[in-house]
């Protein structure tokens, strides 16, 4: 259930470095309070020699109509997505500055047209990692343009997304994860947010799934996020990696 995430996941840094893909789609259920909903992620990263893309939609199943509740739960058709799509530029991956990237990314609402508000992101990134890449961590800097919303008074944006493969020793066992701090548009009387989900998944039973099913969770942990103040929403969830 990526804001970003999230986005540039471990499963991505690692793919970058090696060139490679990776997409998986994922199902969570949020057990925070007045939430109580399915959301279901759909990722996806390339690398190639330009540089990198990560692009995920998010769907939101908490429709509040009485008639499509389940079970008494704000469950039943989508009636929210949110989309974030990156472009990492790097020409000179042979270079000492390898790990040095400019990033631009756009993030927003979609369910108005074109968009409903949103978000521009222009900036840099720096990419640090392990000699194996089992640890990788990405730092953001990026000036950020509101779309449909006022100017933010610091239009600044600084992110973290992180990565720890096989924790504690355990094969298969991730954590990962992203922070985002970033000047808002004073919609809460603020002029800073602040937002991370950390997560955690275990490979299960790969000789049965062959590697593709990943069970864990998140803890959303955000201050003048969606709403004013400070919150805490856990979710469970299952990944399908492709």
């Amino acid at each position: 259930m990526s804001k970003k995430i999230i986005f540039a996941a471990a499963v991505a840094a690692l793919a970058f470095a090696q060139g490679a893909k990776a997409q998986n789609v994922q199902v969570f259920y949020d057990f925070g309070e007045n939430r109580q909903y399915v959301t279901t992620t759909f990722e996806m990263f390339k690398a190639d020699k330009f540089g990198d893309t990560f692009w995920f939609i998010d769907h939101y199943y908490n429709s509040t109509d009485p008639g499509k509740k389940i079970n008494g739960k704000n469950s039943g058709p989508a009636n929210g997505s949110y989309f974030e799509i990156e472009r990492g530029i790097n020409f000179w991956q042979d270079t000492n500055l390898k790990d040095f990237s400019i990033h631009v990314e756009y993030d927003g609402l979609i369910t108005g047209y074109p968009f409903s508000m949103g978000t521009y992101c222009f900036g840099a990134k720096y990419f640090f990692h392990s000699a194996d890449y089992s640890k990788t961590l990405s730092l953001y800097a990026m000036y950020e343009q509101f779309y449909k919303l006022s100017t933010a008074k610091y239009p600044v944006k600084f992110s973290a997304v992180w990565g720890l493969n096989d924790i504690f020793g355990v094969k298969g066992l991730v954590f990962k994860g992203f922070a985002d701090f970033w000047g808002n548009d004073s919609q809460f009387g603020t002029s800073w947010s602040f937002l991370s989900e950390p997560q955690i998944w275990y490979n299960l039973l790969p000789n049965v799934f062959d590697g593709h099913l990943d069970i864990g969770g998140e803890i959303e942990i955000s201050n003048n996020f969606v709403k004013k103040g400070f919150a805490i929403n856990p979710a469970a969830g299952i990944r399908w990696n492709f």
